[in-house]
């Protein structure tokens, strides 16, 4: 199958990164190459380093942008590696660095990865095939309290109490190895007329396994002031997220990286001593235009967001 990706935000991303002609850029996300081949083609003496943990993607990335050469170099990692695999290899600082968070259409689309609950195969949802943790092992082996707690807090789902309960008890019976067999256990626990009213009842579940198996917010936590120290003067970091925990986390990130200062607001001087690294770009999240979500459904709840170091 063919690694697609229709780029989220992508002339806002461009906008946001301040692209300059002689400018090191990276893309810790590199999906298909996306965003990417468009930052490529607005460099000339720069050099752009693309990131990505999942393998399908950087076959694609690499056909899709050899038109390139030797101004791109794709490194297989996940982002919060990012920063020090490019140390290693000697570049001491950044002008740009964009993320575009969340599951790729390909992922998605691709049913023996086991991302969606659209399509039975083996529960799997790791982005990297190289991990050992998988859907598979966190549905069977993972505590009633400790997928209570993924499904509560990652899934955002008012019935994870009911559907980690009902997993740990179908489980004794027989292990849970496909998504058509988790979904059966989730639509059990959820009652029919909230079933009948909202959307598909796994949606919340299985995004929270995911986040849980490929470890998606610790990543986005431990990435962010590192990017940001990484960044030129005037560099920009620009992430893109697709749900509210992602969402969040950015905004509190660039809220504390541009105002760190901990004193009581009673006190007129500062003593804490902490510095703004930065200002945020945008007050509020870019958001897709109605023509965007027209013509990909799955931008629709995208939001951008972009810091500028000082």
């Amino acid at each position: 199958m063919e690694f697609k990706h229709v780029s989220v935000l992508l002339e806002e991303t461009l906008d946001g990164l301040n692209i300059k002609p002689d400018g090191l850029y990276m893309d810790g996300t590199l999906g298909g190459g996306g965003h990417s081949f468009h930052i490529a083609e607005r460099l000339t003496s720069g050099h752009l380093y693309g990131i990505d943990q999942d393998a399908d993607a950087i076959q694609a990335a690499s056909e899709r942008l050899a038109c390139y050469g030797d101004k791109v170099t794709i490194i297989r990692d996940n982002y919060v590696n990012g920063v020090a695999r490019l140390k290693e290899i000697g570049v001491t600082g950044l002008d740009g660095i964009m993320l575009d968070l969340g599951v790729s259409s390909y992922q998605l689309d691709t049913a023996e990865r086991g991302f969606t609950y659209k399509e039975d195969a083996p529960l799997d949802m790791r982005m990297d095939n190289r991990q050992s943790l998988t859907a598979k092992e966190i549905v069977n082996t993972y505590s009633e309290t400790e997928l209570f707690r993924i499904i509560r807090d990652y899934g955002e789902d008012n019935f994870a109490k009911n559907i980690a309960k009902h997993i740990c008890i179908a489980r004794q019976d027989k292990e849970i190895e496909t998504t058509f067999e988790l979904n059966e256990i989730i639509k059990a626990a959820i009652p029919a007329k909230i079933r009948a009213k909202g959307g598909h009842p796994s949606k919340r579940t299985f995004q929270a396994i995911r986040i849980e198996c490929n470890k998606e917010l610790d990543v986005l936590k431990n990435s962010i002031e590192e990017m940001v120290d990484f960044l030129n003067p005037g560099g920009r970091l620009a992430i893109i997220t697709f749900q509210s925990l992602e969402d969040r986390i950015v905004k509190k990130a660039f809220a504390s990286l541009q105002n760190p200062c901990t004193c009581p607001p009673n006190i007129p001087i500062c003593v804490c001593g902490k510095k703004s690294k930065g200002n945020c770009v945008n007050r509020k999240p870019i958001l897709p235009t109605e023509e965007e979500i027209e013509i990909n459904k799955r931008s629709k709840s995208a939001k951008l967001r972009v810091f500028e170091k000082a």
